[in-house]
């Protein structure tokens, strides 16, 4: 592991907006309260990588908690960092397992998922690893509030075709879906934060999907 790897796990550690592993278990329906001192909305980013969306979101909408996800702690040092340093105090970072979800977080306790560019896993053997496969929506399903919203930004058209097609097979509510964001209606200003990954995309000039749905 690199030096500026391992400075950035020593870093996080004295973090006072991140919580690794198991210590995030005792926070299970009380993140409002208890983490954040307040009674606001939670909403989540998956997949946070760097953090862009959940720090961008956080700056946005200060009546609501915002918690970015990922499991490599070199990544969530840099959103963490951001939010310390311009004092951001409604954004967390949680390093788990994303499939651990249901141990962190209680019923009817999040408002809204984002998940930002995420790992497509293309291989039909690793549909499972898809975060809008069905297996990932039920672990959703369990802390979504009714009527809470799942917000899909992708460069990968076979995800974005593949999130599409779930969402009807499943009867799932879909409220927006485009396959081409930044020459749709729907480009608005949260919808124009771009993470560090998308930058790239759009320098090679991909388009960039959108869905937005629910799982009522």
């Amino acid at each position: 592991m690199g030096k500026d790897k391992l400075r950035r796990f020593a870093e996080i550690e004295t973090f006072s907006n991140v919580v690794q592993m198991d210590a995030g278990k005792p926070y299970k329906g009380k993140w409002a309260t208890e983490f954040f001192k307040n009674t606001n909305p939670v909403v989540l980013e998956l997949a946070c990588g760097k953090g862009e969306y959940t720090v961008n979101l956080a700056q946005m909408f200060p009546g609501k908690n915002f918690i970015g996800i990922d499991y490599k702690g070199n990544r969530i040092w840099r959103g963490a960092k951001t939010a310390i340093e311009e004092n951001i105090t409604n954004v967390g970072f949680l390093r788990i397992q994303i499939e651990n979800l249901v141990d962190y977080f209680g019923e009817n306790e999040i408002d809204e998922i984002w998940i930002t560019f995420p790992d497509p896993q293309p291989q039909i053997s690793r549909e499972k690893k898809r975060l809008t496969s069905p297996r990932f929506l039920n672990l959703y399903k369990q802390m979504l509030k009714p009527g809470g919203f799942i917000n899909l930004k992708t460069d990968n058209d076979g995800l974005h075709a593949y999130t599409a097609e779930k969402i009807e097979e499943l009867g799932l509510e879909l409220h927006i879906k485009t396959e081409d964001l930044y020459h749709s209606p729907y480009a608005d200003e949260v919808l124009n934060i771009k993470t560090y990954y998308e930058k790239k995309y759009l320098k090679d000039n991909k388009n960039i999907n959108y869905l937005k749905y629910s799982l009522d």
